[in-house]
């Protein structure tokens, strides 16, 4: 597929999902929406691709944010639309069923930081800097944040974030748990494509169920979340994969994964 507003890069079993609007600090438009949509679409369907990188062009921002020249018109009810589709690409990109990455290499403030809050982890560049200022334009958060940050860093924390409009640097987002990890800029994806690579070294089936079983249960009380994580790991011992890397344990080789 080919994109406008994307760079797409097939690496088997990485793939890299590039936004490639650097002249805007790769603002999500929604052409951008719309072309995430479609890349992830792609990614989830590929076999090939076991982990998948996200990042932004430039040295500037991840995503500076939404297209403000699109928000300045929105009145309620296509306000309301536009986020309700944010939150379904969104979901979509954190219920893919693969691990994605968020390589933020500068700004990632509103749609930007949404975004990356969609992610199954967030690495970020030391020159990196997180925020949500949509309080400063008149307007609250609308493509998760208000849910995905509270979850990740506590409500009090989440709070101050919200309420400030503040920006904070990448080290202050490791401290409060917005981001998992910080390293100098010129080793962020590098970073990334080792950690990615580890994990596609993981049993496929056992990644989705693993992330499949992590989000359904994060809210629940324990005892229902338990019960989840049992059928979870029902499922697995089920499959071809399982077999394989148990034998391939006892017998002292690397697995050979089918995904099945």
């Amino acid at each position: 597929m080919s994109f406008e507003n994307l760079q797409l890069e097939l690496q088997p079993p990485l793939a890299i999902v590039t936004l490639n609007r650097p002249r805007v600090l790769n603002a999500l438009n929604r052409q951008t929406l719309d072309e995430l949509e479609a890349a992830f679409r792609e990614l989830t369907s590929d076999d090939t691709i076991r982990v998948i990188l996200l990042t932004g062009a430039g040295e500037k921002a991840f995503a500076a944010g939404a297209d403000i020249s699109e928000l300045a018109n929105l009145l309620a009810e296509e306000g309301q639309w536009l986020a309700a589709r944010g939150h379904a690409i969104l979901n979509q990109i954190e219920h893919c069923g693969k691990p994605v990455i968020a390589c933020v290499n500068g700004f990632a403030l509103g749609g930007g930081c949404e975004l990356a809050m969609a992610c199954s982890l967030r690495l970020a560049a030391d020159t990196a800097h997180l925020g949500q200022p949509e309080l400063k334009l008149g307007l609250i958060p609308g493509y998760g944040g208000t849910q995905r940050l509270p979850r990740l860093v506590g409500k009090g924390a989440a709070l101050k974030i919200l309420l400030t409009g503040a920006t904070v640097s990448a080290n202050e987002a490791l401290r409060i748990g917005l981001i998992d990890e910080v390293v100098p800029a010129a080793e962020l994806l590098p970073r990334g494509r080792a950690l990615a690579n580890t994990m596609a070294q993981m049993a496929p089936l056992a990644v989705r169920a693993c992330l499949d079983v992590v989000h359904r249960g994060y809210d629940l009380p324990l005892d229902e979340a338990l019960a989840i994580e049992a059928s979870g790991f029902g499922y697995c011992c089920g499959t071809e994969d399982k077999a394989e890397g148990t034998r391939a344990f006892l017998e002292k080789r690397a697995p050979v994964w089918k995904g099945l």
